[in-house]
């Protein structure tokens, strides 16, 4: 049977070089580039030797791209850790730092399109039982606010996360230390997922990724910040390329007041769990029975 599958693998590859070479489609090198990414497995199918191919490939196509040298990890989870994600909303005053950090060190496009991952509503003190009301745009000229309290919202890293099952060709799932991940080789651009999440966790390119050379992130994860192309969904990842090495995601160093908590929910001595087990904490839309593992509370 594998064999087989490599036969009809080969043939597709000599037929597509040799349709792309009709057409006289750029250099030889960047035809192949492409016909090999087009044919490239699934990421969790596929072996260790054929994940150091593909990545080989993936930093000489944003070498000639961009210009920079990038190192792209495929570091898995570690069977011990269970991410959670701690917001003290007694702390939070809209400042959108943790939205700007989260764009700098995510390689998310900076204009035309504008791609954030973090948003920040700002709604009356006393309204946050009807999330209806929120304001998603808000511009004062300090924050925080008289009258106002802010509430950040990203990918609630569900544990039954209603987009990763309405995903028709399984380009998004769930890791096994909880962080919901998107394989963008794999992804098509139906938005199914953006449908399915009551979150509005996730956002699509509608157009090519616009990020100026000088500020690239080189430093990236596979499943994560690596550069993204048109017609493909992003969200947060918790920054994998940050987390699976022993530090915090970007948004929680950026934070100025320590609203952002972020720590391992198997370890019972982490700070996350002092915080579910003491704070009195909610998750958002919890009757969908999704499970997030963002958990909100006031300290105060």
């Amino acid at each position: 049977m594998e064999d087989r599958s490599q036969t009809r693998r080969d043939f597709m590859k000599m037929m597509s070089m040799g349709a792309m070479a009709a057409l006289s489609l750029g250099s030889l090198s960047c035809t192949q580039a492409r016909v090999e990414a087009f044919l490239q497995k699934h990421f969790r199918e596929m072996t260790e030797a054929e994940k150091k191919e593909a990545i080989r490939r993936l930093e000489e196509t944003y070498f000639r791209k961009y210009g920079k040298k990038f190192h792209i990890s495929t570091q898995p989870a570690d069977a011990a850790v269970l991410w959670g994600y701690g917001l003290d909303l007694s702390r939070c005053i809209g400042c959108r730092r943790c939205v700007y950090a989260c764009v700098k060190e995510n390689n998310q496009s900076r204009i035309n399109p504008q791609l954030q991952w973090i948003r920040v509503v700002r709604l009356k003190d006393g309204s946050l039982i009807n999330l209806e009301n929120t304001e998603h745009y808000y511009n004062p000229e300090k924050v925080p606010e008289p009258g106002f309290q802010y509430m950040p919202v990203q990918c609630q890293h569900c544990e039954n996360p209603p987009c990763v099952r309405v995903c028709p060709v399984h380009a998004t799932w769930k890791e096994p230390d909880g962080i919901v991940v998107v394989d963008y080789n794999w992804c098509i651009g139906c938005r199914y997922c953006i449908a399915a999440c009551p979150y509005k966790g996730r956002v699509f390119n509608w157009g090519e990724p616009n990020i100026p050379p000088e500020e690239l992130n080189t430093e990236v994860h596979y499943l994560g910040n690596r550069p993204r192309m048109k017609n493909v969904v992003e969200k947060c990842t918790f920054c994998i390329q940050r987390v699976r090495n022993g530090r915090y995601p970007a948004c929680v160093e950026a934070c100025p007041t320590g609203a952002r908590k972020f720590g391992n929910l198997l370890d019972p001595d982490s700070e996350i769990r002092y915080i579910i087990e003491n704070k009195r904490v909610f998750r958002l839309k919890e009757d969908l029975n999704t499970e997030p593992k963002f958990y909100y509370f006031f300290s105060a």
